[in-house]
């Protein structure tokens, strides 16, 4: 839940809640829960800190109690004890600091406080960088009165910094030896000659109170060093850049002079459980090995297949499968959970002997959803990735698309998963790290990939003949790995047990429904990475709560590991040459291109080309492409560069990958001629000259991203209209026809062309609106759509039923208008009012809602064929035809359905069919 609604609930005028996140508050005696709340006004900052009753959902959840400005008096400090050190998955503690008072906080282990934490610094940083332009903080005055109107504040808030001393009175009574104690620890960290323990060197910062000046802490900070023995650090100051850059680029390539390999068993698990709750023991599974493993990595698919999962991610059995996985670990050893994550079905842990806890760090998780229009949860994956001494690991767990014939689009899966799958680093001026960014990628899940070619019988024949390698040859996944369309430089071992799938529940016969499914092995375990070796590869027959049987793989992985001794000397010698290599060389570049046309963009078509920058200069040198002047980013919305910031080695190059891509939020201006493909890059180089890279192209108009009412004016495709037509009914109003002879279409007829597709071919498909399309097919569909070339749609019906929502979404504004949004949500429980407010709707917009809605009545009366209802129905509609101008909270989203679902179960005088 974010609950930075609630807090944003509790402001006045242009005040902002960043983001917001709950914590404890220690004392001696007392831990009391708070949510903290980061507010920015007028390029000041402050933090709210709220007393709370419960999970804050609206201010009516919340208290004010007191206001932390983000000033030169401010400063926070992460903490940590050497037992918390070696817990890994334990909260966050941090001290937070005012003037002369101090309180320690603990936030929820995850990357959402390390979000929230960095969005303070970075506030904090801002301040730091200009001191003498200290902020006034003028607007926090009127907080000081306990009622803002209709989002009561419950209290008043106390004078600024009660909060702090009322917490922090037991930190008076500490003794002197002790203070003395800590400022001589401080002193010492602070001046460390001793080098980092990790090839990533980290800088220590100390906080406003000691520092006089910019030059003085940027002269502490960059002396300073992150050790072994340090328990405490402060989180972040403002970055130093170039320096420590230059020390890691030479680290990283002397690595091998201080680097050396032990290893370690990591054991990895994968089990679809088909929705059922755990019934038996999952001991001859995640307890075969003779010996502990060091790590444990299980992962579940399809562990709640109820709707209340499905579109709400909610399901109690994430609670039941931990604790039967935590049941089941090795006997022999003893576990900490590092972390869980969890996608509607798709869940996984990572648990780590409690020994090399201690090793642990930067851990993250992400998920993706690659389910109908590259949201939906049911497919898609899971990550978590950490670093064990001084290798970066990566965990991916997924389930790909299902049936035999969609091996395409589990490929098509595969690959938005490895390109959107990203995860945060510690510094937020940093690109996020991809999945191939990794020392080591473990790779499992339900690849769901099937055996072809093959019918039912002779499968089973060769099973029963144990002729593995054989039927291997037909296996789906082994074939597009050959052809090499998946998984290019992974790694799966030899297979010698019987595929895993389609079971009977509670037994170990093949699956005897009317289906009748091919046995596969669709549940599969890859790796990736140097030094890694297998030992052992098996399913686990006892195990029969599931139609699957789940996998197990025993990776011995070589872990690096840093020599102190050798690094010392590899990094006093780096410093040493330090200076000279900074002060006698001014780095040098030179681009490959410095004109880059991008010809025919089209809707959701990627393009991309290649940029190289080639370091031809005596030193090692800094890129980073920065904003123009007056301009908050880099580049326009549709066009990224990949990575859009790094170092690069004397001698060196990079490639740079500029990719221009349309969405639904780019485009509407370029459909409408407001924008272009039109834009320059600033290449700068730290230390050195600014780069300029002009990006052109031309651009294709397209149905997608175009206003409803725009496109009952078009009888002709989209891309046939002249430019300047099509801008002149851009800039017409909805009701607004004066400038038009014709009479404008009841629909478009886009939108009849998708519809009336699949009301002739799709009314009884299995899964509509459920199953995702092919990328492919969508490319087909809307060329078709804004070209008029074929009168028939061509692909899957999937990709149709696809391509119809992506074309709702992709409206500017939404069928129901944003002006009409909120009265939708409070008659949702009125029918007949619910009906009064779609006949006020525009007379385009009203045909569109009766017509969707009549299709999709036609389509549940199908539904023990289709296996769509209202539910499913209602929801996916509802979040494309009754969308907000900011982001849904779930009362939101529940309310739109509930509204939506009216139109489904009866035929008004509004909503008559017009199939």
């Amino acid at each position: 839940m974010d609950q930075s609604i609630a807090v944003q609930d509790t402001l006045q005028g242009d005040e902002n809640c960043i983001i917001a996140v709950q914590c404890d508050v220690l004392s001696d005696d007392m831990t009391e829960s708070r949510l903290l709340g980061l507010v920015e006004s007028a390029k000041e900052h402050a933090i709210f800190i709220y007393t709370h009753r419960r999970m804050a959902i609206t201010a009516e959840d919340v208290s004010l109690e007191d206001i932390v400005p983000i000033d030169l008096d401010f400063a926070v400090v992460e903490i940590s004890s050497p037992e918390e050190l070696v817990l890994v998955g334990a909260d966050t503690r941090v001290r937070v600091s005012y003037k002369h008072e101090s309180v320690e906080l603990t936030l929820p282990f995850g990357s959402h406080s390390r979000l929230f934490l960095s969005q303070v610094i970075r506030a904090w940083s801002d301040v730091c960088k200009i001191p003498k332009q200290e902020g006034k903080f003028e607007w926090m005055g009127k907080y000081r009165s306990g009622t803002k109107g209709q989002g009561v504040v419950k209290q008043a808030f106390a004078p600024l910094g009660t909060t702090l001393h009322k917490l922090n009175q037991h930190r008076k009574t500490e003794k002197a030896t002790d203070k003395k104690k800590r400022s001589l620890e401080r002193l010492k960290v602070s001046n460390s000659a001793t080098p980092p323990r990790s090839s990533k060197t980290e800088s220590q910062g100390v906080s406003s109170e000691d520092v006089s000046s910019r030059s003085e802490r940027d002269e502490l900070v960059r002396s300073s060093s992150h050790t072994p023995s340090n328990k405490s650090h402060i989180l972040a100051m403002p970055q130093f850049g170039l320096r420590d850059n230059l020390i890691k680029c030479e680290l990283l390539k002397n690595e091998d002079l201080y680097i050396y390999r032990e290893h370690f068993s990591f054991f990895l698990g994968t089990y679809n459980v088909n929705g059922q709750a755990p019934k038996e023991s999952l001991r001859p599974w995640l307890s075969c090995t003779p010996e502990p493993p060091d790590m444990y990595c299980v992962g579940f698919q399809e562990l709640d297949l109820s709707k209340e999962a499905f579109f709400f991610n909610d399901t109690p059995k994430e609670m039941e499968w931990t604790k039967a996985v935590s049941d089941a670990l090795h006997p022999d050893a003893k576990y900490a959970l590092v972390k869980l994550v969890r996608l509607v079905g798709i869940m996984l842990l990572f648990y780590v002997r409690k020994e090399h806890a201690k090793f642990i760090s930067e851990v993250e998780v992400e998920s993706v959803g690659t389910g109908i229009m590259g949201r939906m949860g049911n497919k898609g994956a899971v990550g978590i990735r950490f670093r064990f001494h001084s290798s970066d690991i990566c965990v991916v767990n997924c389930h790909l698309a299902a049936h035999v014939e969609e091996y395409e689009r589990r490929n098509q899966d595969y690959k938005d998963i490895c390109s959107r799958l990203q995860f945060r680093q510690a510094d937020p001026t940093q690109p996020p790290l991809t999945i191939m960014m990794h020392d080591a990628v473990l790779w499992i899940g339900d690849l769901n990939y099937r055996i072809s070619d093959l019918d039912v019988n002779n499968v089973k024949e060769l099973i029963s003949k144990k002729d593995f390698e054989m039927l291997h040859t037909y296996d789906q996944l082994k074939r597009q790995i050959d052809e090499e369309a998946v998984f290019v430089g992974f790694v799966e071992g030899g297979i010698d047990f019987q595929p895993t799938y389609k079971y009977d529940t509670g037994s170990d016969m093949w699956d005897t429904s009317e289906k009748c499914r091919v046995p596969a092995w669709c549940d599969r375990i890859l790796w990736r990475g140097k030094d890694i070796g297998q030992q052992h590869y098996q399913s686990h027959m006892a195990l029969k709560t599931s139609d699957h049987k789940p996998v197990s793989s025993l990776l011995v992985i070589g872990i690096k590991r840093v020599n102190a001794e050798s690094y010392k000397k590899t990094f006093e010698e780096i410093v040493r040459n330090l200076d000279k290599m900074e002060n006698e060389c001014i780095p040098s570049v030179t681009l490959s291109e410095r004109e880059f046309h991008f010809e025919k963009v089209k809707y959701m078509e990627n393009h991309a080309r290649t940029l190289c920058i080639v370091n031809d200069g005596q030193v090692p040198c800094q890129f980073e492409f920065i904003p123009k002047p007056n301009e908050a980013t880099y580049c326009k919305a549709w066009l990224t560069a990949n990575p859009p910031k790094g170092f690069i080695a004397q001698g060196a190059s990079v490639d740079i990958e500029l990719e221009v891509f349309v969405n639904r939020t780019t485009a509407p201006d370029l459909n409408s001629g407001k924008q272009a493909i039109e834009d320059i890059l600033v290449l700068h180089l730290e230390r050195g000259k600014d780069y300029f890279i002009s990006v052109t192209g031309s651009y294709l108009p397209s149905c997608f991203g175009t206003p409803l009412h725009v496109l009952c004016r078009l009888r002709e495709p989209i891309q046939d209209m002249p430019l300047e037509s099509l801008q002149q009914m851009m800039e017409t109003s909805v009701n607004d026809n004066a400038g038009s002879t014709e009479k404008p279409l009841d629909i478009p007829k886009e939108l009849w062309m998708m519809v009336d597709h699949l009301f002739r071919n799709a009314i009884k498909q299995e899964d509509i609106f459920q199953q995702p399309g092919l990328r492919s097919d969508f490319a087909e569909i809307r060329d078709c759509l804004d070209t008029g070339m074929a009168d028939s749609l061509s692909g899957s019906n999937h990709s149709v039923a696809e391509a119809l929502l992506l074309f709702l979404d992709a409206l500017p504004e939404p069928v129901v208008p944003y002006a009409f949004y909120q009265q939708c949500l409070e008659c949702c429980a009125d029918a007949v009012q619910c009906e009064k407010v779609i006949f006020m709707l525009p007379q385009c917009n009203r045909n569109v809602f009766n017509y969707i809605a009549a299709f999709l009545r036609e389509l549940l009366k199908n539904s023990a064929s289709n296996r769509l209802d209202d539910t499913i129905a209602a929801t996916i509609f509802a979040s494309l035809l009754l969308r907000s101008a900011t982001k849904q909270d779930l009362t939101e989203k529940r309310k739109a359905r509930e509204f939506f679902q009216h139109f489904l179960g009866h035929s008004s005088s509004e909503t008559k069919d017009h199939i």
